[in-house]
């Protein structure tokens, strides 16, 4: 019966209309997959190394295992808001003789089967041969994998009970972010060191024969704790209370209709936000990448590299812009027949979503502010950068949204989701980071990086005192490209 949910599964996928077209997007996807794959192995080679510059009065795998209770939880938090929820057309097999045991364990084996998930084995089977090795031997460098393949796991399916009884809501986000923040205050301000806590349980479970059987018995545990939530709430009439609840309690931006027709469109946008999964997922991603940052800023070696000190101010002033910019047109899809057809001008669509990548970029650039403790390099970077996003990259994303006629299912989570991506999202990046980074650097090369930065400048202002035109260019391309988005929406990947 198994083997037949995945059969299933497989044709549902390859027989989708946007499999076999997503071909630029998938290499770009391998691309990345590779890249990756080949820093997780060269990062397990040399993390002893790594390790055991920064504590050489300790053993590097003791030095790892210290972390392990960190890397853990993190592991978990990005699971939690990222990982998408396995599901199946239930009420399609309700009617069979299936037992209701096996559609419950399909839905919690299907991704501990996603090789996605296996990745980190690129980097802990190196460390192991180079790191556990040494210090614990050949079986313990066996346990150790054994290790890391169960907390994987775990990861998964408590991820997933946490995903599925609490939702990714901004209080579960808080609750994982105020965990995380107290278990480094303990080590902090030396009130419990969890770094020798986490040192002698996982200096236990790799040297004990035992060691991974205890964590199997973990993952154990989450696979029963979703049984039992499956268990309460089976049917699907056991969420329409929470749905409507949750729907009654989604604001309704009143405050907005005193802008107008363009209040009013910002209004829905911002509860199209709130409502749909993969919308709120990038929603949390953004407020998480505020903090991309400080693993760039407080590294001596990046302080001389102008070029990837701009790319990180134009990131992170310009996150929320970033982000649902590159879907501003396309998350209406699944009603872009509706709006076309209702009392609503063009420029006050246009204008509605420039708005609202406007206050994104605006919010962006105040939540940063505090990295101008780095230094007045850093205050000038963001500065430039935000005058650039708001007066160039907006309009770049309105423009080129107008190209894009994919679709985007916003019922289904974002993290490893390429449905609605195509090569034009690809194509935006250029004017948006590589061009400000490749001036930066030319420039750099003689002496002259304040000669960038006041083009830079120049070519954001220019951008918001001519912006009425600007929108207008953008309208009438919309107006030119009405009807092929119209038709575009209608079909379904």
């Amino acid at each position: 019966m198994y083997s037949t949910f995945f059969k299933h599964y497989w044709l549902k996928s390859t027989r989708a209309p946007g499999y076999y077209k997503n071909l630029i997007v998938n290499i770009f996807v391998g691309l990345g997959v590779l890249y990756f794959l080949t820093i997780f192995v060269l990062l397990g080679f040399l993390l002893p190394k790594i390790l055991k510059e920064a504590a050489p009065q300790l053993d590097p795998a003791f030095t790892f295992n210290a972390t392990m209770i960190f890397v853990i939880t993190l592991a978990l938090l990005f699971r939690f808001l990222f990982q998408p929820l396995s599901t199946i057309n239930l009420q399609s097999y309700q009617v069979l003789p299936i037992k209701r045991s096996k559609l419950v364990n399909y839905l919690l084996i299907k991704p501990l089967l996603n090789p996605m998930n296996y990745l980190t084995l690129c980097f802990a089977i190196p460390f192991s041969i180079t790191g556990i090795s040494p210090a614990y031997g050949i079986g313990g460098a066996f346990r150790f994998i054994l290790i890391v393949i169960f907390l994987i796991w775990f990861n998964t399916l408590f991820a997933t009970f946490l995903k599925r009884k609490f939702g990714s809501n901004i209080p579960a986000i808080v609750s994982f972010l105020v965990i995380v923040a107290g278990l480094a205050a303990l080590e902090y301000f030396k009130i419990y060191s969890i770094f020798d806590l986490s040192q002698r349980v996982f200096n236990f479970l790799i040297e004990s024969k035992i060691g991974g059987l205890i964590v199997l018995m973990l993952s154990g545990m989450a696979f029963g704790l979703n049984k039992w939530f499956f268990a309460q709430n089976y049917y699907p009439e056991n969420f329409d209370k929470k749905a409507t609840k949750k729907q009654a309690e989604t604001q309704d931006f009143t405050f907005m209709q005193r802008f107008g027709k363009i209040g009013e469109i910002i209004a829905l946008e911002m509860k199209l936000v709130l409502r749909h999964k993969r919308t709120k997922n990038v929603l949390y991603s953004s407020i998480l990448f505020l903090l991309y940052g400080l693993m760039f800023y407080p590294n001596h070696m990046y302080k001389e590299n102008d070029a990837m000190l701009m790319f990180i101010a134009i990131f992170v002033t310009g996150i929320g812009m970033i982000l649902f910019g590159q879907w501003i047109i396309n998350w209406d899809g699944s009603y872009f027949d509706f709006l076309m057809t209702r009392d609503i001008d063009t420029q006050s669509y246009i204008k509605a979503n420039y708005f609202l990548l406007l206050s994104l970029s605006v919010i962006s650039f105040i939540l940063t502010t505090p990295y101008f403790l780095f230094g007045p390099n850093i205050l000038i970077n963001h500065i430039v950068a935000f005058l650039y996003n708001v007066g160039v990259n907006i309009h770049v994303y309105l423009f080129g949204a107008t190209f894009n006629t994919k679709r985007l299912e916003l019922t289904k989570g974002s993290a490893m989701n390429m449905q609605g991506v195509s090569y034009k999202n690809f194509i935006v990046m250029i004017p948006l980071l590589v061009i400000p980074m490749g001036l930066i650097g030319i420039f750099s090369l003689f002496a002259a990086k304040n000669t960038a930065l006041i083009i830079l400048a120049v070519l954001g202002l220019a951008g918001i005192v001519f912006r009425k035109q600007l929108l207008e260019i953008t309208g009438k391309q919309f107006l030119r490209r009405k009807y092929a988005l119209c038709e575009g929406f209608r079909k379904k990947d």
